[in-house]
């Protein structure tokens, strides 16, 4: 993420409780099968769940690089999947 500009050095997995009660969420977007498969159906204030079935970087056995190359795929069309989206919600972008 640093190569993209994003610091993500003091960030880490939260459990929903983290959220619940404290923020207003409008979407839910999944973007792996197993997070699909695995998170909750139901959030408060969610009017809208999604899916993007992306491939999980962390499941690739490979070489360190190999594995690096996976990982910088997914963040890539994470971002060009956002950036899609963003779009066709008509919100100017900051």
């Amino acid at each position: 993420m640093g190569e993209a500009g994003i610091d993500v050095s003091n960030q880490k997995s939260k459990g929903i409780e983290t959220y619940l009660g404290k923020m207003l969420f409008q979407y839910l977007i999944t973007v792996c099968d197993e997070a699909d498969q695995n998170c909750p159906t139901v959030w408060p204030g969610v009017n809208r769940r999604m899916h993007w079935s992306l491939e999980n970087p962390a499941k690739f056995e490979g070489t360190e690089e190999e594995k690096l190359a996976k990982f910088r795929e997914a963040r890539d069309l994470i971002e060009k999947k956002i950036k899609e989206w963003v779009a066709e919600q008509n919100v100017p972008v900051q």
